[in-house]
């Protein structure tokens, strides 16, 4: 999953969201938090697989999920607001 943001501006989205954060949940339970993508343990995955942003900024989660219901919550950081 990925949470763009500044990436979004050359395409000619308005407002774009400076710092996306993502958040992977199921039920109530917190899977995985993301902000800023490159400083994750698996960066050199994300940048292998082809699933990199162009922004340090945008946030990336990368997971292998059993089948089932889960929810992805995509905010600014610091309460940042934009389109994501």
């Amino acid at each position: 999953m990925r949470a763009r943001g500044p990436s979004l501006a050359p395409f000619g989205i308005a407002n774009p969201l400076a710092d996306p954060v993502l958040q992977l949940m199921s039920g109530q339970t917190v899977l995985a938090v993301n902000d800023d993508w490159q400083s994750r343990a698996d960066a050199p995955s994300i940048r292998t697989r082809g699933f990199a942003p162009t922004d340090s900024r945008e946030a990336v989660i990368l997971v292998t999920l059993p089948p089932g219901a889960y929810t992805a919550i995509v905010a600014g950081a610091d309460d940042g607001s934009g389109v994501a």
